[in-house]
């Protein structure tokens, strides 16, 4: 069963951060310019990513285990039709867009995210990914604590709160 562990921080030097990550060579996937609509939901969120890159329909529930959030996926639809978005979403109210630059990096099943939005600036993502159940969750955590080390990211800037809420907070 598809399960992560995500860590989220500000990031001061996102040119640090990518250093740090080529010199251990991680794999570039690119940069998404990504518009995330959350759509109302009983349990979780019902978020539709459009980027450059990732296309998906996601309905999920983070749950925060302590620095870090765990991610339960009910629903993950990988670039999907105008018409099944329309079935899923068309009657939920729309709560919030955010928009953003990522860049994504891989390095096996760790997935790293730095992202720029023009309310908030910079954050960096670290989400250690077991997509069939084969790494457990004990792996997941020791992967996020050892690349949060590796990258130099410091208690203070850790974020446990989604970029609705933040950018909701500084409104």
């Amino acid at each position: 069963m598809y399960a992560d562990i995500t860590i989220k921080a500000r990031c001061y030097d996102p040119a640090k951060v990518e250093s740090i990550l080529l010199e251990h060579e991680a794999e570039y996937v690119g940069l998404d310019v990504q518009t995330d609509t959350y759509y109302e939901t009983d349990y979780g969120k019902l978020k539709h990513r459009q980027g450059t890159i990732e296309n998906v329909l996601i309905h999920y529930n983070r749950k925060i285990n302590g620095e870090a959030t765990q991610t339960e996926v009910m629903l993950y639809l990988k670039n999907p039709g105008v018409e099944t978005i329309d079935q899923i979403c068309g009657n939920q109210r729309l709560l919030a867009q955010v928009k953003k630059l990522r860049k994504i990096y891989f390095i096996e099943n760790v997935k790293f995210h730095i992202d720029y939005l023009e309310e908030l600036g910079h954050f960096v993502e670290i989400e250690a990914i077991d997509l069939d159940g084969s790494l457990g969750i004990d792996l997941l955590n020791q992967q996020c604590r050892y690349y949060k080390e590796l990258l130099q990211i410091e208690e203070d800037d850790l974020i446990t709160s989604a970029y609705t809420d933040l950018i909701h907070h500084n409104s």
